[in-house]
């Protein structure tokens, strides 16, 4: 069976992507110098937040995550970030080529909030392999790629932060509910407001001037969608 050997050795953000996209540059080896027609290629990508060092404002940010940076012995477990596959076209020996990652910047996903997080450095990645090899220098075998093929690989967080910028330049992003989603358009239609800023700031103005404070301030939030306007 052919012996294959991955190593990352790049990434940059996708500036003509329709969505946010990274592009991981893969080296794949087969071992003495094997003919491989074709490589149907499957890669799981984690965050391993263990193997890296947060500042304080990187730990309070981290909290929603992980809790209490004294419990981080226990919490800080690996981060699904994607899985994505590629088909690998035929190569004697090694070739390099283009992993694309679709990325989101919803940030209820967890990988999305560890990203958002870190203010600079490094995020420690493991690229998990698996697949099906088309092999053979006079014939045609197939073969599986081995479950414990890895690679490790350090992404810098100024590249994830340039695609998000190219997609949501100065902008964040939240997902709601459709009957929330709902009620501001109908609020936003109510009040002839021009954007979705506007909106949420005329909100929240309203719970500062109209409501006590409260302990949960999105309950707040959407009290003052569903009232009825004088």
């Amino acid at each position: 069976m052919t012996a294959f050997s991955f190593a990352c050795t790049g990434v940059r953000a996708d500036g003509y992507a329709a969505g946010p996209t990274l592009v991981f540059r893969l080296r794949v080896t087969a071992a003495d110098n094997a003919r491989v027609h074709a490589l149907a290629l499957r890669c799981q990508i984690r965050i391993e937040p263990a193997r890296r060092g947060y500042e304080p404002a990187e730990a309070d940010g981290l909290a929603g995550l992980f809790g209490e940076r004294s419990r981080w012995g226990s919490t800080l477990q690996p981060v699904q970030f994607a899985q994505v596959s590629v088909m690998v076209p035929s190569f004697t020996g090694e070739i390099e080529t283009d992993l694309a990652v679709p990325c989101t910047y919803d940030m209820d996903i967890a990988a999305t909030r560890y990203l958002a997080a870190l203010d600079g450095g490094e995020v420690p990645l493991l690229m998990l392999f698996s697949g099906t090899a088309f092999t053979g220098a006079g014939g045609f075998q197939v073969e599986p790629v081995p479950w414990d093929r890895e690679a490790a690989f350090r992404m810098p967080v100024v590249i994830w932060r340039e695609m998000v910028e190219q997609h949501f330049p100065g902008c964040g992003w939240i997902r709601l509910p459709r009957d929330t989603m709902d009620a501001l358009l109908a609020y936003r239609s109510r009040h002839a407001l021009p954007s979705w800023e506007a909106t949420l700031k005329a909100l929240l103005d309203a719970v500062a001037a109209d409501e006590p404070p409260v302990s949960d301030p999105f309950r707040a939030l959407t009290a003052t969608v569903g009232r009825t306007d004088p």
